[in-house]
């Protein structure tokens, strides 16, 4: 007997909703705005939807490139990358950045960005963004599927060398989340959320 309170579905085999509810479910999730540059010094940008931290010491971060897109080509030849944090204030222009264009288009240039100079990488950070991470490539690893065949997306993980935090977001030293005012990526085509202060609840862990 199947239990009518909930929708099940095999991915395998279709959803039978209007839209692929996964990326709804599984979010809302940081997003990678990702610098990079080739070897001959041409400077990208692009927001990846899956993107996370996945370790404290050393820190590690890590993005999914759905299809080999010119960040992942860039960081394979330089084994350099930047994360910059995107913002309420920035959304449009990093929603610019997202556009399908020739690996020869400077996105910085196309959504009026300054490339600013990293201290520890060749790779620019968004001189806009309060927040930026300087990453050296650790893996690219090729997902596949539980038969063991490839996926077309790569994981691409690195090591965090060098954070740009700007001042007014340090409040008696501590980092002060919602006045960053990060924006998130939701489900469907378009949907985004903030992070306010009315968000914020606290739980510690049990001892």
């Amino acid at each position: 007997m199947s239990d009518s309170t909930f929708h099940f579905y095999e991915p395998a085999k279709g959803h039978g909703l209007p839209h692929d509810p996964f990326n709804a479910m599984v979010g809302p999730r940081p997003i990678g705005w990702i610098s990079s540059q080739s070897a001959t010094g041409v400077r990208n940008l692009a927001p990846y939807s899956f993107f996370n931290g996945f370790n404290y010491t050393p820190p590690i971060v890590g993005f999914a490139s759905i299809g080999a897109k010119d960040s992942l080509n860039n960081i394979r030849e330089t084994r350099e990358f930047g994360w910059n944090l995107a913002t309420r204030p920035l959304a449009e222009r990093m929603n610019a950045s997202c556009a399908a264009v020739p690996p020869e288009v400077d996105e910085f240039e196309l959504a009026g960005l300054t490339p600013a100079a990293s201290r520890c990488i060749a790779v620019p950070r968004v001189a806009e963004s309060p927040v930026s991470f300087e990453c050296k490539l650790t893996q690219i690893v090729q997902l596949e599927d539980i038969d063991g065949m490839p996926v077309q997306s790569w994981l691409v993980m690195g090591q965090v060398v060098g954070v740009h935090i700007s001042r007014h977001l340090l409040v008696d030293g501590i980092y002060d989340t919602a006045a960053g005012e990060p924006i998130l990526r939701g489900g469907g085509s378009a949907d985004y959320f903030t992070v306010t202060r009315d968000n914020l609840f606290k739980m510690f862990r049990p001892r």
